[in-house]
């Protein structure tokens, strides 16, 4: 059994890895992480650095998860990569983050998370921070 989790360095980033960790123990499962920038820009505070990475990979060490942490960047944006690795690995769950957002935020510029909520194959557990 794989879960994908969406990971950004946010509160939210940090739910959603909390809550797919809790989600990967329980059912024995491998926790694929994407973080994933189109690369369009010279600095994206949403891609994790070295540091950041190394805590993850520590953090999921000492919980005894099986784990793979990705970081494409390929010129896709966010919920393309957690959907095609969703696809990729025959995930049983995804795991976002939400942050809050005003009603004419959501219609004018879109989300990465509504994107995810409305073309995944599997399940999908959408965490506030």
């Amino acid at each position: 059994m794989t879960i994908v989790v969406g990971y950004v360095p946010t509160p939210e980033g940090e739910a959603a890895l909390t809550q797919a960790i809790a989600e990967a123990k329980r059912n024995s499962a491998t926790l694929l992480v994407i973080n994933s920038s189109k690369g369009d820009a010279l600095v994206d505070n949403r891609y994790a650095q070295e540091p950041e990475i190394q805590s993850i990979e520590d953090r999921l060490a000492i919980q005894g998860v099986d784990h793979v942490i990705r970081q494409p960047v390929r010129g896709h944006d966010a919920a393309a990569e957690v959907l095609d690795a969703a696809e990729e690995h025959d995930a049983q769950l995804i795991v976002i983050g939400l942050r809050r957002r005003t009603p004419v935020g959501k219609l004018i510029l879109g989300s990465v998370s509504q994107r995810i909520l409305l073309e995944a194959d599997c399940p999908v557990l959408a965490v506030k921070a």
